[in-house]
């Protein structure tokens, strides 16, 4: 199907697909609104999705054929649903007083992007942010690798420039992840405003971010190699900060 295969006919309709129950389930508890259910009675009963029919305006029995088409897993349970996208923008974050984010510039691999979506849900973070973006979120390897909590995590993107500044007239200390005139992430305090800024594993972050630390971090790493998965190093700095604030 066009809409799980072609970013831009998700920009232009303003909508993508989602399939599998706990996925919907968490997408409707994210605020997103459902279009159009889609489910094949063999594998789930319209009894079983009675909960997500309440949130759809048009609900469709499809046969095997159709559902096979449109499955983009072997295990999607019979239903998939046609959402509408939301805004991702800056201005639309919701913080509190003493936000804990998580930044991550110009991701590539869906696998990481899911991990990194999962780990800050793990950590109920209060958003996450995605540095000048290379694809779309509503990738369905992202909604994938994600299990679904792309939509349980305030999600916004932005320029490298644009949300620097945005951290910046918040007064949210900005720590990045970088090897280059770093000191070890344990010894700072995240208790108060933080940002932790990652990079890519094979270009990590760009001279804007390192200029604009309040600190540059590293873990200190005891083998032949100097850098990890960056859902591995993002997930550390994460429970350090969570750690310190008593969580």
């Amino acid at each position: 199907m066009i809409l799980q295969e072609k970013a831009k006919t998700r920009k232009q309709t303003g909508t993508f697909l989602i399939e599998g129950k706990r996925e919907i389930s968490l997408a409707i508890k994210g605020g997103y609104c459902i279009d159009t259910l889609l489910f094949y009675p063999e594998l789930i009963s319209e009894i079983e999705i009675i909960e997500f029919v309440k949130q759809s305006t048009n609900v469709i029995e499809i046969n095997k054929e159709v559902f096979e088409k449109l499955a983009y897993r072997k295990s999607t349970e019979g239903v998939i649903a046609i959402a509408k996208s939301k805004s991702f923008s800056l201005s639309d974050l919701k913080l509190d007083k003493n936000p804990l984010l998580l930044i991550a510039e110009a991701p590539e691999k869906p696998g990481n992007i899911g991990a990194l979506l999962r780990t800050a849900d793990a950590a109920n973070l209060d958003a996450v942010i995605i540095a000048n973006p290379k694809g779309d979120l509503y990738n369905p390897n992202i909604i994938r690798s994600s299990v679904g909590c792309l939509f349980t995590n305030q999600i916004a993107t932005g320029t490298t420039t644009e949300i620097i500044t945005y951290l910046k007239e918040r007064n949210i200390s900005i720590y990045c992840a970088t090897l280059q005139n770093s000191t070890s992430y344990h010894t700072q305090d995240y208790t108060t405003p933080s940002a932790l800024v990652v990079g890519t594993e094979a270009n990590g972050l760009s001279k804007e971010w390192r200029v604009a630390a309040t600190q540059n971090i590293i873990i200190p790493m005891q083998g032949e190699i100097d850098s990890m998965n960056v859902s591995v190093a993002a997930a550390i700095l994460i429970f350090e900060a969570k750690r310190q604030r008593g969580f």
